[in-house]
């Protein structure tokens, strides 16, 4: 199973990517059950790729191609994802 994630995996923060880096949505860290029902309406689910597209001067918020769209985000909304490089 080359391709399933597994809990042994190294997750990371999405601070921790640079401008133009894909990561892939692995899970969710510790978060309101609220708010991730409304990342996964915005089509932030596990296995989902993304492009970090820019980041406002003061590090907020935090903007993303995800699915062929730009989505903002709030930092500490964003840093909930746990995410793998791709």
């Amino acid at each position: 199973m080359s391709g399933s994630i597994k809990a042994s995996d190294k997750t990371l923060k999405i601070n921790e990517l640079k401008l133009g880096e894909q990561a892939k949505i692995v899970a969710f860290g510790n978060t309101n059950k609220v708010y991730r029902q409304r990342l996964l309406a915005m089509g932030l689910t596990p296995g989902t790729c993304f492009r970090l597209l820019r980041i406002a001067p003061l590090g907020d918020p935090i903007e993303i191609e995800v699915r062929g769209y730009a989505l903002t985000l709030r930092k500490i909304e964003a840093s909930s994802l746990q995410l793998m490089k791709i």
